[in-house]
């Protein structure tokens, strides 16, 4: 009997021990239920999002409120005819250092192209030329780079100089332009261009009384190119070349002007025109001075920018050697905001720079002042161009 007690002890101790460990481990796995959430509470994770200030997003141009466009007078970068004697010894490429951000900063810039981009070839007319002095402008080819490079995106080539190689002194230039990527008008195989720059859709046309031109005489025609331009572009630029040259012309005349006698347009019926058309900005050349602004049906008219950079074979003197930088601010009508007069000044020996005197910007200034007494405009003496106060 003893020995089965001591055998009957340890088998009770251990059901009590099993029990134990049966009972802590139902409170062990009762006590992780209560406390994981129930399945209901489960929610997909949140994506991050990325909150971007609107003052840091980079609104498109084309929203803007105002636009600068750029405008210059002639420019010929020097002839290789008769020979190279009168092309400059850098190969033209410091023609527009002294001027390079006036000229690059704005939306476009435009100038009148007075002459041919080609390298070689004989004169229009050549025997005739033999029999007096040719003012012929021959230039390199390679020289629309330097065109380019200077910021300019839109050129006339309506003047008297374009036809001075002929048919093929026309093709090339337009040719090399092409190939640049410079737009122009003024010819009649090539009236006008359409392009878009920062959002903003610029139609541009040109004018002269000179053959293979856009006739400035005919208004009807023109006032027809301007306004179809108009239907497809946001803003219209017009250029012109009339008007007698010389220091003896620097005054808008009000009638049909005429030079050598030869027919150059009435510059002031022609301007209303082309604004009546359409037009939201008109720039003129051709009298190789400068020449008074007017602003009509809130669009700005430049009379003349005068000569702007011309190599040697163009008389700089006195007002000849004005060379103003025109920057017209514009709204997305095409309506004049404010403007500025950025004065240049060539002479042979120093070429084209900067005028710390501003002679070109009191010169217009004065011209305006005397022929459109209500031009809408005032002009200061250090060139900027702000709306008259009614």
């Amino acid at each position: 009997m003893k020995d089965k007690k001591n055998i009957l002890v340890p088998s009770s101790w251990l059901k009590q021990l099993m029990l134990l460990f049966i009972a802590a481990a139902i409170l062990f796995f009762t006590s992780c239920r209560q406390h994981r959430p129930p399945p209901e509470v489960y929610h997909p994770p949140i994506k991050k999002t990325v909150i971007i200030k609107r003052d840091t997003i980079k609104r498109d141009t084309a929203e803007r409120d105002s636009f600068c466009i750029a405008a210059v007078g002639d420019i010929m970068l020097g002839t290789s005819y008769p020979d190279n004697k009168t092309l400059p010894p850098d190969s033209a490429k410091g023609s527009f250092k002294n001027v390079l951000q006036q000229l690059r900063d704005a939306d476009l810039t435009f100038g009148n192209l007075e002459g041919t981009l080609l390298d070689t070839g004989a004169p229009a007319n050549y025997r005739l030329h033999q029999l007096i002095r040719p003012w012929l402008f021959r230039m390199p080819e390679s020289y629309g780079g330097i065109l380019k490079d200077a910021g300019f995106k839109v050129l006339s080539l309506a003047n008297n100089h374009i036809g001075d190689f002929d048919d093929r002194g026309r093709k090339s230039t337009m040719k090399v332009l092409d190939s640049l990527g410079i737009k122009y008008g003024g010819q009649v195989s090539h009236p006008s261009s359409i392009f878009k720059l920062k959002g903003v859709t610029y139609g541009f046309c040109a004018f002269a009384p000179n053959g293979y031109t856009l006739s400035i005489l005919d208004l009807k025609n023109a006032a027809r190119i301007i306004s179809d331009l108009k239907q497809k572009c946001d803003v219209v630029i017009v250029s012109f070349h009339g008007g007698g040259e010389g220091v003896g012309f620097e005054h808008v005349p009000f009638v049909m002007e005429t030079f050598v006698n030869e027919k150059r347009g009435d510059v002031n019926a022609f301007a209303h025109a082309a604004i009546d058309a359409g037009a939201d900005l008109v720039f003129g050349n051709g009298p190789h001075v400068c020449r008074a602004l007017e602003l009509y049906n809130d669009r700005l008219i430049a009379y003349s920018l005068g000569n702007f950079c011309t190599y040697t074979s163009v008389s700089v003197a006195g007002p000849c050697g004005y060379a103003p930088i025109l920057k017209v601010n514009i709204n997305k009508k095409g309506e004049f905001l404010s403007g500025q007069i950025i004065s240049g000044i060539q002479t042979h020996y120093n070429g084209l720079q900067l005028d710390t005197l501003n002679k070109a910007a009191i010169r217009i200034k004065q011209l305006t002042e005397t022929d459109f007494p209500d031009a809408g405009v005032s002009i200061s003496d250090d060139g900027r161009i702000t709306l008259t106060k009614e």
